[in-house]
């Protein structure tokens, strides 16, 4: 199996009052943080039937709560994190590429003046890839961070899981 990463970024947020961990807002009464609520949503397609051997494209579509943003794939700033897909290439399975939409400008209210490229409400990444004859697990994730018009959340990965079947 080998690991297909479209992006690379990281960036962690701690914050401490007094020596012990603060519980941040999207963290519920004695949640430890390890599996915070996700903020983006895979809707599907969950399965896909695909000619065997012959390139083809499975649009993969995603949801952001609303009030949110995420970055774009391509963020203005490189202190920004961007989105990125890493999926799990089994045997029977190459994936050629990934290809992401353009981000659209966002600015906060505060510094109208300052353009952000993200993504908000619905968005599809398409996946460019051949399949083998057989039944194949595509696992991975899609990895984000999540804003409102206040917060930057700390980066999250949504499990994606698509059963590709070659035919």
């Amino acid at each position: 199996m080998r690991f297909v990463t479209v992006a690379v970024a990281c960036g962690a947020l701690l914050l401490t009052v007094g020596g012990s961990a603060q519980k941040l807002p999207w963290q519920t009464p004695g949640s430890d943080g390890a599996n915070p609520p996700q903020l983006v949503h895979f809707l599907y397609p969950q399965q896909v039937t695909l000619q065997a051997g012959k390139p083809e494209t499975i649009e993969m579509h995603f949801r952001i709560n609303e009030g949110l943003h995420i970055n774009s794939h391509e963020p203005r700033q490189k202190s920004l994190i961007r989105t990125e897909l890493i999926e799990a290439e089994p045997a029977g399975v190459k994936i050629a590429s990934v290809d992401f939409p353009q981000g659209i400008d966002y600015a906060f209210p505060a510094d109208p003046s300052q353009k952000l490229s993200v993504y908000d409400g619905e968005f599809v990444l398409t996946m460019h890839l051949t399949a083998q004859h057989g039944d194949h697990m595509l696992e991975g994730g899609l990895r984000y961070q999540a804003c409102d018009t206040n917060t930057c959340f700390p980066p999250r990965k949504l499990p994606v899981e698509i059963d590709v079947i070659g035919q």
